[in-house]
């Protein structure tokens, strides 16, 4: 079982992270492009996908599907998967191997170099796994997830089929969680197509710790992206009240299921959960 020892960021590394982020909610998003665009401490860089989601896209198909949807016409195309706070980008990268049309999202033009570098350095170790569907395209993009331009202006409607977020929801401030959530609902498509994956990291952390990565608990997730948009209650240690908001909204997403992965980097062996999430 992991503990919060495990892997953990040196104590100098934690403070400067804290230190930096300590600004208003506005700036946020700029302090996370000023460390990319600086290079020199990226300390969440594991250097390659988690295997965990390698093991979700090879064994759990009767979940995800395949990597085509059908259009109303009855043509098909390839499913449209996003990576939001890509970093390097090698789930990006992993996925387009899978057969998705595979986007990549960071604030700093800085990233997306950094991320069409790996391709062009390491994209060949990313083989294509199914030579009858082939492997898709990756698109790298500069913007803001929380903003609405960067996905109509490239994708038509603005939606994916698969959404996959590891440690982007834990590098956000709690203030900010509302708008993830109701983000994620807009973003991902109806059911039975549309599928959101969570890799639900750090629960090992108190959230009274503070952040980034802030700490969660599987009911941080299952409160929020049950109620998109809305404030939730949270008790004075940072834990979610779970129920305090009644019912699931009728734009909020349902958890398909929920397990503790048999890999996963070192820093979350034991304590990371992988969740499905789909629209009710």
């Amino acid at each position: 079982m992991a503990t919060a020892e495990n892997e953990q960021l040196p104590p100098d590394d934690r403070s400067r992270l804290r230190s930096h982020f300590d600004v208003p909610e506005s700036i946020h998003t700029d302090r996370w492009a000023k460390l990319w665009d600086a290079g020199d401490f990226l300390p969440w860089d594991r250097g390659g996908p988690n295997p965990a989601l390698v093991d979700l896209l090879d064994q759990r198909q009767d979940l995800l599907g395949d990597c085509f949807v059908e259009e109303g016409t009855g043509a098909k195309r390839r499913k449209k998967a996003l990576v939001p706070g890509c970093g390097r980008g090698y789930d990006v990268l992993l996925l387009a191997s899978y057969g998705y049309d595979a986007y990549g999202l960071e604030v700093s033009a800085k990233a997306v170099e950094r991320c069409r570098e790996e391709e062009r350095i390491n994209g060949h170790k990313y083989t294509m796994k199914n030579e009858s569907t082939g492997a898709g395209k990756t698109t790298f993009l500069t913007g803001d997830f929380f903003a609405s331009g960067w996905s109509t202006d490239v994708v038509a409607g603005g939606i994916f089929e698969l959404i996959y977020d590891y440690t982007f929801f834990c590098a956000l401030k709690p203030s900010m969680r509302p708008a993830w959530a109701q983000r994620m609902s807009q973003l991902l498509a109806s059911r039975p197509v549309g599928h959101l994956i969570c890799l639900e990291f750090p629960t090992y952390k108190e959230p009274s710790t503070g952040g980034p990565p802030f700490g969660l608990t599987p009911d941080t997730y299952v409160e929020h992206l049950g109620h998109p948009g809305d404030e939730l209650l949270y008790d004075e240690n940072g834990h979610v009240k779970v129920g305090s908001q009644g019912q699931p909204k009728p734009d909020g997403l349902e958890r398909l299921d929920h397990w503790q992965p048999v890999r996963t980097h070192e820093i979350g062996k034991g304590t990371d959960w992988v969740s499905i999430w789909s629209h009710g």
